[in-house]
């Protein structure tokens, strides 16, 4: 079985009845405001903003290596803080509305887009390129990519059609990149089964790179239709080993049997 199989197995098994890497936490982890992250050398582009491209992942067989194994990246050295981890508060009317799905109606189980925070926490490594003027994320799960344009006012176009992945744009903050998303669809899921929102959905992304080859993965989302008070999650992120790449991965030749996949889920 190939990795990409095998990471879309655990993606789509997992995706209703566990959280992922960037998922929910448990009730009363991470309150507070989030920590300063770590100071210390960190690698830096030739403009002098620190150096964020490289293929990331937040696990999976290839950054976690197979059973029996060490791991292929060592763990952080830094200090690092885990992020502020919440549940959603929703509103009563989407808290209703939440409670009648179960995995099997998980979207990225027909192949459908994951969205915006969730494509991070899939089992598939994603590359970051930068430039002065943009940054592309292009995930290996479901060919995913996002073309992020760099302005200091986090300017959105005035027409935003509503997508499964949003629009984004970014600035530099210190040595943070902040990714504002908005435009989304009222289709996907944020994390666990049924966590839903509306397309008033709006996410902001921390990515803070630390010297150890980890990077901090902080979003905070709100949307006034579905949730009463904005929602905070996050992760840390490994830069892979070496010989890690972004893969060609195929949700359809890879998934060729739903209702096997939906049996596996609900057990």
């Amino acid at each position: 079985m190939n990795r990409n199989r095998i990471a879309f197995a655990a993606s789509a098994l997992c995706a209703g009845l566990s959280i992922a890497a960037i998922g929910i936490a448990q009730d009363g982890a991470g309150k507070g405001a989030p920590k300063t992250p770590p100071t210390g050398p960190i690698p830096r582009a030739a403009d002098g903003k620190p150096k964020i491209e490289g293929v990331w992942q937040a696990g999976g067989v290839s950054l976690l290596g197979e059973k029996g194994n060490p791991p292929k990246v060592a763990p952080p050295t830094v200090n690092v803080v885990q992020p502020r981890r919440e549940q959603i508060s929703y509103t009563p009317a989407f808290d209703a509305k939440r409670k009648g799905l179960t995995s099997n109606d998980d979207p990225s189980l027909y192949c459908l887009l994951p969205g915006v925070p969730r494509i991070t926490g899939q089992p598939n490594p994603f590359e970051i390129v930068q430039t002065p003027e943009k940054v592309y994320i292009i995930y290996e799960v479901f060919h995913a990519a996002r073309i992020i344009p760099l302005n200091s006012d986090l300017k959105h176009p005035d027409d935003l059609t509503p997508t499964w992945m949003g629009d984004s744009v970014a600035k530099w903050d210190g040595d943070t990149l902040v990714v504002d998303v908005r435009g989304f669809n009222d289709k996907t899921w944020l994390a666990g089964t049924g966590s839903i929102h509306s397309e008033d959905l709006h996410v902001q992304e921390r990515y803070t790179v630390h010297s150890d080859n980890t990077m901090t993965y902080e979003v905070m989302a709100e949307d006034p239709q579905a949730f009463t008070k904005p929602w905070y999650t996050g992760s840390i992120l490994r830069r892979t080993a070496p010989h890690i790449r972004v893969e060609e991965y195929e949700c359809i030749e890879n998934n060729q049997d739903v209702q096997h996949m939906k049996a596996g889920s609900a057990r």
